[in-house]
């Protein structure tokens, strides 16, 4: 069984199945705040859907973060460190891409066990 969350026409915000969440690209709210800003943001929004599904932070798989600019990379790291849980700190990779939205500096997708 496949449970969607916030479905919508095109894409669903996170997918859960056979103990694993999928979550689509966070991105922030707000596009007009630094990347310190815009990277609460989105690891805010990724806490709220894990929560959803029952689970949290601690049990994500892997991260793929996407910044607009590799310039913003020591930005993000100061607030992904601060965010992530000593001992359960996941695989991750950072690139550069360019996002859908010109005020986007930041996309995380994450996979979390249940």
């Amino acid at each position: 069984m496949i449970q969607r969350y916030e479905v919508g026409a095109r894409m669903s915000e996170m997918a859960v199945h056979n103990g694993v969440c999928y979550l689509a690209g966070q991105v922030a709210e707000d596009g007009s705040q630094d990347i310190g800003g815009q990277t609460r943001q989105v690891l805010a929004a990724i806490d709220a859907l894990l929560a959803k599904a029952g689970t949290d932070k601690t049990k994500i798989l892997r991260a793929q973060i996407f910044l607009a600019d590799l310039a913003d990379f020591p930005g993000m790291n100061a607030v992904w460190d601060a965010w992530v849980v000593a001992g359960n700190t996941p695989p991750r990779a950072t690139v550069q891409a360019a996002l859908a939205k010109p005020e986007w500096k930041i996309e995380i997708v994450v996979t979390a066990a249940l």
